[in-house]
């Protein structure tokens, strides 16, 4: 029983020393920040991703949402629930709802969120704001033409051959 714990703990290692790898790869390419992740199945790496922003003028290129895009990708269909995730660091709030909407069974990380903001990605400000009534967050929001908009919510709801995800 130790032994296949052992190795267990040797292969979710050797995952996170290639999302480690990863984040150094595309650091060092100036691709953007120090973060790199890995999307596993069936104990094989199945998608790679670093954080990218820098490189694709993308502010959602995080590690996480470009290796879980290639894991869709690669599968063809956009839930990942047989899936793991290793990622450098814990996921941002962005990857964070990424990962629960691709519905990722697990997610193994290496630094914490307080060592990101430590060296100067800081998201503490966007789970505050999440948590703040809309009319009182520092982003301006304010709903336009909800009727309509809800017209083709309606139509949606209606429809016998949608796919929900």
């Amino acid at each position: 029983m130790k032994d296949a714990h052992n190795t267990e703990l040797t292969t979710r290692n050797s995952f996170m020393r290639e999302a480690i790898a990863l984040s150094h790869e595309g650091m060092n390419k100036g691709a953007g920040g120090p973060f790199g992740a890995v999307v596993v199945r069936n104990g094989e790496i199945i998608a790679r991703g670093y954080n990218r922003v820098l490189e694709t003028n993308d502010p959602t290129c995080h590690a996480e949402v470009d290796a879980i895009r290639k894991a869709s990708a690669f599968l063809g269909h956009f839930h990942l629930e047989d899936c793991e995730l290793y990622t450098s660091c814990e996921p941002c709030p962005m990857c964070l709802g990424a990962v629960y909407w691709s519905r990722i069974k697990t997610v193994y990380y290496g630094n914490t969120k307080a060592d990101a903001a430590a060296i100067g990605f800081d998201d503490q400000f966007i789970y505050e704001e999440l948590d703040r009534p809309i009319r009182d967050r520092s982003l301006s929001m304010e709903r336009l033409l909800g009727d309509e908009a809800a017209a083709v919510f309606n139509d949606w709801a209606k429809q016998a051959n949608k796919k929900l995800y």
